[in-house]
């Protein structure tokens, strides 16, 4: 599973991310340096202290990244054994009686609609859902 982050690709990003790291350090020495030097101000010492969490920004999105990788990988082998298996179990399937399948619930894509207002309940409401329905209608008059 880590193997694919050895790949050429994944070597070049891995040394991507330490020289930023390493680039992060060293600007964040540089600048309390400079923050300490004659001619220094609070604002290079704001940067010597700011350039750290630059550096730990980029080693957490180093992380996100190769977890983002691995779990692409995790799903793909998964898909790939469900392709597998759900081959054999149509196979099977086809042996069995229907009523011993599982029966499984898909999600709709859409969301059921929500009750309809009375204009008792709220007027308002009553009468945007009433413009709208025309609009609808008049939507698929014109197509």
């Amino acid at each position: 599973m880590f193997r694919s982050l050895l790949t050429p690709r994944w070597l070049l990003l891995h040394v991507l991310f330490i020289a930023a790291t390493v680039a992060t350090g060293f600007l964040a020495v540089w600048q309390w340096d400079r923050a300490h030097e004659a001619g220094g101000s609070f604002q290079n010492l704001g940067y010597a202290l700011q350039w750290p969490l630059f550096g730990a920004f980029t080693i957490f999105l180093w992380i996100r990244v190769m977890r983002m990788e691995l779990n692409r990988e995790r799903e793909e082998a998964a898909s790939q054994a469900g392709t597998d298996t759900a081959a054999a179990e149509a196979d099977t399937a086809a042996e069995e009686p229907a009523q011993q399948r599982p029966k499984t619930r898909r999600r709709p894509l859409v969301p059921p609609p929500a009750p309809p207002v009375d204009a008792d309940e709220d007027p308002e409401l009553a009468a945007y859902n009433k413009y709208l329905a025309e609009l609808n209608e008049a939507d698929r008059r014109a197509s």
